[in-house]
């Protein structure tokens, strides 16, 4: 039943192999291979480093005078420090395990300084989803070589979010994701569904480098590469069997964990990291956009898109079904006593959708009992209104509601003038 469930959804990419390519995608193990790293290990980072969160509340760390000097060790000393980490999942050392903390501890260093600045924002969100499902907490480490940490991050094949979620696999997991709404991108939410699809995958496999596989390339692909195997469920010895960037996904898993843990060791100094200020959550029943907050609340727009990054067009749409709006805790009060006006503070900021439209057909009627004619410029019948007429009077005479002629002719209330034309269709 869980395999019906999961088995055909993932997170980072979409790759099937089929069994005629055997031949063509099996690669050995081994020093001489070229290790094809994840995505978060190149783009990504970049981008990280132009996050609001990080250029306000991250700064570099001045005193650290060893930044750039990266340490060389043993391979005796990498297996030890390996071993000796507090995981339950198997952190083992192999040539492409190092070449993947090679690549984090000396080319990707300073983003590595980076990401420990940015753990602080998100890895007690990452811990305390996990540990309701009882899940291991070095699972916290999979959004370093996942997005780099970077909310925003959409790879090549549409992943999105801290935690990479493809389209269809965050809709199985229940995150909403519609023109104006991404709840991938929503660092709590995104974290309980990725513990949750986490679990799932245990239930399957029983093996976490397995399931950290599959989270990589689908459920589907890690069964096509045990079958090759011979049946073997060991993830190292199914390695030549599975799709290229898979082979790379575990081993720079374990790298993340090796540096997020060992950085210290290789001189990596974290930026100093202020902590944002705290935060709640109100909830709008109205459509507002993020402009309107900052011009009455007098709110910088980048916090808001900061704190409510799963909203896609700087706009809640609370008039759907009432809506998040998380706030700096010191702007939540006045929000509510201003909130009147924010919804009316330039209203052309919201989405402008029309409730009710009259179709012009363009006829020429000559309307029985007035004087009816077409307009020659924009269609439908006009009339004369006549000295005692009324709005109600018009309709009737003409087969229509009082409703519409307001509507048609932009009319308030009641009050209509003698001799002036009026469209009664």
């Amino acid at each position: 039943m869980l395999f019906i469930c999961v088995g055909n959804v993932r997170a980072q990419i979409e790759t099937d192999i089929d069994d005629e390519d055997d031949e063509e995608m099996v690669s050995e193990m081994g020093e001489g291979e070229e290790v094809e790293f994840p995505e978060s290990m190149g783009a990504y980072l970049d981008s990280l480093m132009n996050l609001y969160m990080v250029r306000t509340y991250l700064t570099p760390d001045n005193d650290c005078r060893t930044a750039d000097v990266n340490p060389t060790f043993t391979k005796e000393e990498y297996i030890d420090r390996l071993y000796r980490m507090p995981t339950v999942m198997e952190m083992p050392w192999n040539e492409v395990v190092q070449s993947c903390i090679d690549r984090y501890a000396g080319r990707l260093r300073r983003h590595v300084s980076l990401m420990l600045g940015a753990a602080n924002f998100y890895m007690p969100i990452f811990e305390e989803a996990l540990e309701a499902y009882q899940l291991p907490l070095e699972l916290k480490y999979l959004p370093v070589i996942e997005s780099a940490l970077n909310p925003n991050a959409v790879s090549r094949a549409g992943a999105t979010g801290l935690w990479q979620f493809m389209l269809g696999t965050g809709k199985a997991y229940g995150l909403e994701v519609n023109t104006l709404l991404d709840e991938r991108r929503d660092p709590q939410k995104s974290s309980w569904a990725a513990a949750r699809y986490l679990r799932d995958l245990y239930r399957i496999f029983g093996d976490w480098n397995l399931v950290i596989a599959a989270y990589n390339c689908g459920p589907e692909n890690i069964n096509k590469a045990i079958r090759r195997a011979g049946g073997e469920k060991d993830y190292w010895v199914i390695y030549p069997y599975l799709p290229r960037e898979t082979r790379g996904y575990v081993p720079a898993f374990i790298a993340a964990n090796y540096v997020m843990t060992y950085y210290c060791e290789h001189n990596i100094c974290p930026v100093t990291t202020t902590l944002p200020v705290k935060t709640d959550t109100i909830l709008v029943s109205r459509n507002v956009s993020f402009g309107q907050v900052a011009t009455v609340c007098g709110i910088d727009i980048e916090v808001l898109r900061t704190l409510n990054p799963q909203y896609r067009r700087d706009m809640v749409p609370g008039a759907t079904k009432p809506s998040p709006l998380r706030l700096p805790v010191a702007d939540v009060a006045r929000f509510i006593d201003l909130q009147d006006s924010v919804f009316v503070a330039n209203a052309s900021d919201v989405l402008q959708k029309r409730t009710e439209v009259t179709v012009d057909e363009g006829k020429t009627v000559q309307t029985r009992g007035t004087r009816g004619r077409k307009s020659s410029a924009r269609g439908g019948t006009r009339v004369t209104v006549r000295r005692g007429d009324t709005l109600s009077a018009i309709a009737k005479r003409n087969h229509t509601t009082v409703a519409k002629l307001r509507s048609l002719n932009g009319i308030k209330g009641n009050n209509i003038k003698a001799g002036k034309e009026i469209r009664v269709k």
